[in-house]
């Protein structure tokens, strides 16, 4: 469910950007930047979690958590973000 989750929530705000750079949807002028510039952090830290649970012999649901945790947090913040900038004027 998480996963399924962390997807709607993924394409909610690629949908947001996509409208942004269509000139739709207000973003700002560092949306472009920001959304390269932030997976890789959030990647890493989920890996790291993952690596760590592993280290810890935690089930295998346990290590998919905490590797999907960091990405479900940038989404949902970003959509949240996004999502109160509303239609450009």
């Amino acid at each position: 469910m998480r996963l399924a989750t962390l997807m709607v929530e993924a394409q909610t705000v690629v949908a947001y950007r996509m409208m942004g750079m269509a000139g739709i949807w207000s973003v700002t002028a560092y949306e472009k930047q920001r959304m390269v510039s932030e997976k890789p952090a959030a990647f890493i830290e989920g890996a790291t979690a993952a690596t760590l649970a592993i280290m810890r012999a935690e089930p295998t649901h346990a290590v998919l958590e905490a590797a999907i945790q960091p990405l479900e947090r940038k989404a949902t913040s970003n959509r949240k973000r996004l999502a109160k900038r509303g239609f450009r004027k």
